[in-house]
């Protein structure tokens, strides 16, 4: 008999569409996949050569739970470089990449029963960890007419006794939100005075466009930084996704914590990669630069093709590698024989009939949408989106 901590969480929509993937290619269906949130460049050849340094220097023993010391310096060095946030290195946490940071976080800060406030369109596992942890998500839904703008007004009206945390993530995943200084500020002294954390995903940090800034949350003041716990890593910045390397920094208190739970679920982090995450902290930050204006460049394509499709709306979002044109004017149409009624219809047609895989917005709390990601090529994003555009202009009575 399974748990009833597992039963509560649902599949991954993400995870069964690569399935449904696998098992299209193996059948000789070539897809053009523009679901994945994953970089198509290679990792950096330095921080490749810092790896094999590692190996050959025989640095394949165990770490520290928390993470090699010199690592945990190199980040509190990042963070006050790039954020302007001091830590010293028993505030810093290495983990099997950002997800576990976030699981660490949830399972340390929360008891059954509390409330953690989510802003959706939100990635597709924040809900089962919150879940996980057995705390309650309580979901607060953004305005995609007002550029899924930070609603402080709308968080506000669902503080409760219960509350113990708001998760939030900028620039944000799937919307591709950037959350502005003040809209932060605002969010900063809302848990000051109502006594709760802020867990802030900065995942995609880097990855911004058109003069937009990131502001980490925690560097807005010293109360503010006491009740924040900032997540990172180095999967989408540095191209090391397979390398499952993130962190955590925050209260001395909290992070012994999480400590102490991640020394009995997987102790310390792959130590041949916490070598190469000190030179993608430290050593030349050229290729990122590179990756960036390649980034900008499909992202103008992108939406500039999307928003001349009639149909289709998508907002002029300026951060991650994601955009989420509005889809609802197609519900109700019949396509090509098929009806579509929803998301996961509609990316399931674009996906058999013109072979280009997007994600539903459904998995994301945002089931008008779909989201099409912007880290594969060009050439893939422009044959993707011709396909897109040819199969969808048949129908003229939108």
């Amino acid at each position: 008999m399974l748990s009833q901590r597992i039963l509560k969480i649902n599949p991954s929509i993400t995870v069964d569409l690569t399935d449904k993937l696998e098992r299209l290619q193996r059948v000789g269906v070539d897809i053009i996949k523009l679901n994945i949130g994953e970089p198509d460049f290679e990792t950096p050849q330095n921080i490749i050569d810092a790896a094999k340094k590692a190996l050959d220097n025989g640095y394949t023993r165990y770490t520290a739970v928390s993470g090699s010391l010199d690592l945990r310096e190199a980040i509190c060095r990042k963070l006050i470089k790039d954020n302007n946030l001091k830590y010293t290195h028993d505030e810093i946490i290495v983990t099997t990449g950002a997800k576990q940071a976030l699981v660490n976080t949830l399972m340390t800060l929360c008891n059954q029963g509390d409330e953690v406030i989510l802003i959706t369109p939100c990635w597709v596992s924040y809900i089962e960890m919150i879940k996980l942890s057995e705390a309650v998500p309580v979901i607060v839904e953004l305005d995609s007419n007002q550029d899924f703008k930070l609603d402080i007004d709308k968080i506000k009206k669902v503080i409760t006794k219960r509350t113990k945390a708001i998760l939030i993530n900028t620039p944000n995943n799937p919307t591709g939100a950037v959350y502005k200084r003040d809209e932060l500020n605002e969010l900063g002294k809302l848990a000051v005075n109502n006594n709760f954390y802020i867990i802030s995903d900065e995942i995609y940090e880097k990855l911004v466009y058109d003069g937009a800034k990131h502001h980490s949350i925690a560097s807005l003041s010293d109360e503010i930084k006491q009740r924040t716990i900032t997540v990172n890593g180095f999967s989408k910045t540095y191209a090391m996704t397979g390398w499952r390397l993130g962190y955590a920094a925050g209260n001395k208190k909290i992070i012994r914590a999480m400590n102490n739970l991640q020394g009995h679920m997987t102790s310390g982090a792959n130590s041949i990669a916490q070598k190469a995450a000190i030179e993608a902290l430290l050593g030349s930050q050229d290729q990122v630069s590179m990756m960036v204006e390649e980034y900008q460049k499909r992202r103008m394509y992108l939406l500039n093709r999307l928003n001349n499709i009639d149909g289709l709306d998508c907002n002029d979002t300026k951060g991650a590698f994601y955009l989420m044109p509005n889809i609802s004017k197609f519900y109700g149409k019949t396509l090509r024989g098929r009806y579509i009624k929803d998301s996961m219809g509609f990316a399931d047609f674009l996906l058999e009939e013109a072979q280009v895989a997007v994600v539903p917005g459904i998995a994301f709390h945002a089931p008008n949408t779909i989201r099409i990601a912007y880290c594969n090529s060009l050439e893939n994003i422009k044959k993707g989106i011709d396909k897109i555009e040819r199969i969808l202009n048949e129908n003229t009575n939108i």
